[in-house]
C-alpha cells in the first residue's frame, strides 16, 4: 500500500484546512487508516482514525469537536477536516494504514504503512 498525503499549508488561527490521503496498491488489505502528527521537537502523536469497513472513528482529546476524519471508498481516500485551528496544531501530519484489525488505533506501532507527511502551520 502506498499513501500520498496532501492539503497542508499556512493558515491563521481559527481557520480551516482539509488534508487528503490517497491509498494505492493493495488497498483491499487495509482495515484502518489514521492521521498522526509531529510538532517540532516533539514525538509523533495520534490525531484520528477511521475503520475502512465500519466507518467507526476515533479522535485524540485535543482535536475532538474540531477535526473530522472521513473516507471516500470509491477514491480510496481519507480526509481530515480541521476547523478552529490553533497554533498548537502546527505539525507535520502523516497518514497511516493498518492491514490487520487492531484495537490499538492510537499506537504508532499498530500501522504498517505511512505517507510522506504534509506540513500544517497555524499562525497566531
Amino acid at each position: 500500500v502506498q499513501l500520498q498525503a496532501s492539503g497542508g499549508g499556512l493558515v491563521q488561527a481559527g481557520g480551516s484546512l482539509r488534508l487528503s490521503c490517497t491509498a494505492s496498491g493493495r488497498t483491499f488489505s487495509t482495515y484502518l487508516m489514521a492521521w498522526f502528527r509531529q510538532a517540532p521537537g516533539k514525538e509523533r502523536e495520534f490525531v484520528a482514525a477511521i475503520r475502512w469497513n465500519s466507518g467507526n472513528t476515533y479522535y485524540a482529546d485535543s482535536v475532538k469537536g474540531r477535526f473530522t476524519i472521513s473516507k471516500d471508498n470509491a477514491k480510496n481516500t481519507v480526509y481530515l477536516q480541521m476547523n478552529s485551528l490553533k497554533p498548537e496544531d502546527t505539525a507535520v501530519y502523516y497518514c497511516a494504514a493498518d492491514r490487520s484489525y487492531t484495537s490499538s488505533y492510537y499506537l504508532i506501532g499498530a500501522y504498517d504503512y505511512w505517507g510522506q507527511g504534509t506540513e500544517v502551520t497555524v499562525s497566531s
